[in-house]
């Protein structure tokens, strides 16, 4: 008789609470195999190992109300909404020896092939349809137990998408793992007979399971600490920005009151040097400002609230603090 399979459902579109559930699946549920599938509602989730500034373009993501959020697992960046559909796999890692992503690939390329497409794995951890990606996938160890969870492109919003990954890479210098971009596609776009998001996930449900579903949920007790790992990590700064590697960034604008180039080295989420020139009129040394600004989040909200406390117009002529903050958060121009 085959293993069953405990099939679960976070009941959220919260990209924070989504990756807390499955943290908490992987680390305290010790036995047996499960399987999430869940969404995220406009969100860039980044890898492990990346710097989220150098991943994401920041104007773009504030102005769309776009979430960033650092997973556990490695890999590259990807951007989330209700087009995706996410899947995790949970389950003892056996000899680590022998895992291979393909084990858990195999079974997500199989259903869409019986779906009429013509899918394959591709490279280290990617899912293609003639060609274009249509999911990532990545993995985590953890006392012996296994997560490999993956995002499926079924009808996601391109231009969402290419707005929040874009960055000019002028403006960062790093050695966090980059990115690297490849031609997407969405599985609807693929079908032979058109179907909607619910149908696609109860397909994959039954498609990933068949017989072996065995429907499950999280106690009262166990939610509690879902929320509280949520609020103690993955909803913090600190995680999905201060735990960036550490990186320099330099950017350039062009204001009224005159060139203001800005360049920023930041450790653990914090500013250690930073300097400013450009031919704006200022009528004292700029050491002071500097000064003022090291051991720093590098976070708007915590440069604006230093820059509040200082007479920038001694220091930087006629350019405002809202153009500071512009110049070191927001695109090239």
């Amino acid at each position: 008789m085959e293993e069953r399979v405990v099939y679960l459902e976070t009941g959220s579109q919260d990209p924070f609470y989504n990756l807390a559930f499955e943290e908490y699946v992987l680390s305290s549920r010790r036995e047996g195999d499960y399987l999430l599938l869940w969404q995220n509602d406009r969100t860039v989730v980044i890898g492990q190992n990346q710097n989220a500034e150098e991943e994401i373009h920041r104007a773009f993501v504030e102005e769309h109300g776009i979430r960033v959020v650092r997973r556990t697992t490695g890999g590259g960046a990807v951007y989330h909404d209700l087009g995706n559909l996410n899947y995790s796999f949970i389950t003892g890692a056996g000899d680590a020896e022998t895992l291979t992503m393909e084990r858990f690939t195999r079974p997500v390329v199989k259903a869409l092939q019986e779906l009429g497409l013509r899918a394959e794995s591709s490279g280290r951890n990617d899912i293609l349809i003639e060609g274009r990606k249509v999911s990532g996938t990545a993995q985590r160890l953890l006392n012996g137990r296994i997560l490999y969870h993956g995002t499926l492109l079924f009808d996601a919003d391109p231009e969402m998408a290419a707005g929040a990954l874009r960055v000019d890479s002028r403006k960062f210098r790093s050695k966090s793992a980059k990115s690297v971009r490849s031609r997407i596609g969405n599985i609807r776009a693929f079908l032979q007979e058109d179907m909607d998001m619910g149908s696609f996930w109860e397909y994959l449900k039954t498609a990933l399971m068949g017989e072996r579903m065995e429907p499950g949920r999280l106690t009262a007790e166990e939610l509690e600490a879902v929320e509280a790992l949520k609020r103690a990590k993955y909803d913090t700064w600190a995680w999905n920005f201060g735990c960036s590697p550490e990186y320099d960034m330099a950017n350039k604008r062009y204001w009224d009151g005159g060139s203001l180039e800005v360049r920023v080295s930041v450790k653990d989420g914090r500013i250690t040097d930073i300097g400013f020139w450009g031919d704006f009129l200022s009528r004292c040394p700029l050491d002071p400002l500097a000064e003022a600004l090291r051991g720093c989040p590098f976070r708007g909200e915590d440069v604006a609230a230093v820059l509040e406390r200082i007479p920038l117009s001694d220091y930087l002529g006629g350019i405002r603090k809202e153009e500071v903050l512009e110049t070191m958060f927001h695109g090239c121009g």
